[in-house]
């Protein structure tokens, strides 16, 4: 590539978007709505927030000087990230807060990014984060998972139309938004039936003395906070109510 097909790359990465149509937005927050309540849609589309919930585990590990040993997704949905250091104090407590955190946290950095009409970027930052991950993937369904999830975020990205480019980012961002709260829920009701007792909100029981219940609460807190923030976000600028309070000329 020369410096001119480089440039077009960067002003097409960074560049900014029209926002698309209410009612585009609209359609795929119900569709993400949909795949998140729909349960056998559910078992496959919940492979994009472990990846996201793995992501952030090693993501902060590596930022509080934790060494990364690798990460594993499952076909279950399910991973696990492992990661070297002690195995107690901040690196190890915030460590454990970051996977439930880290999807509707991430839903809310794209909201912030599609509101101020970074569509592409959004898509590429997705690309590159996708990318750095799968450096660390130690087993063979994750490596699958993340580099389809790539391949799909791609072609969206670099043959897909303007329309369907800005439709796919709102629904991942939605997606994420909605998405969020289904896990803690999950994890609560394992926790309640004593089937998950090594659960991140456990693990952060036994490192702070602070009770599960508290930790599956923060993280339920954030999901909701992120979910009402976002949807405020992603919602095109110039979308109001009728005023129906005005008094009409006689």
């Amino acid at each position: 590539m020369d410096d001119i097909s480089i440039g077009d790359l960067w002003d097409r990465v960074t560049g900014t978007q029209p926002d698309p149509p209410l009612w585009l937005v609209v359609l795929v927050g119900v569709v993400a709505l949909g795949s998140v309540v729909h349960g056998p849609t559910w078992r496959i589309a919940r492979n994009t927030v472990t990846i996201a919930h793995e992501g952030g585990h090693a993501l902060v590990a590596l930022l509080t000087g934790r060494k990364l040993d690798g990460i594993k997704l499952h076909s279950d949905t399910s991973g696990v990230t492992v990661s070297r250091g002690k195995p107690h104090g901040p690196g190890m407590i915030f460590t454990a807060m970051a996977g439930y955190l880290t999807p509707p946290l991430l839903g809310l950095f794209f909201a912030l990014l599609l509101a101020g009409g970074r569509i592409t970027l959004m898509l590429w930052f997705s690309l590159a984060l996708l990318g750095a991950m799968l450096i660390m993937i130690r087993n063979a369904y994750g490596a699958l998972s993340v580099i389809v999830t790539g391949a799909v975020i791609f072609a969206v990205s670099w043959l897909g139309s303007a329309d369907v480019q800005a439709g796919f980012a709102y629904l991942a961002a939605w997606f994420l938004l909605l998405a969020a709260t289904r896990p803690v829920i999950e994890l609560q009701r394992m926790r309640a039936h004593r089937m998950a007792p090594s659960s991140d909100a456990d693990q952060l029981a036994q490192l702070t003395g602070v009770p599960g219940l508290a930790w599956v609460g923060l993280f339920g807190a954030t999901a909701l906070l992120a979910l009402v923030t976002g949807a405020a976000l992603l919602v095109p600028d110039g979308v109001s109510l009728p005023d129906f309070s005005a008094t009409p000329d006689p």
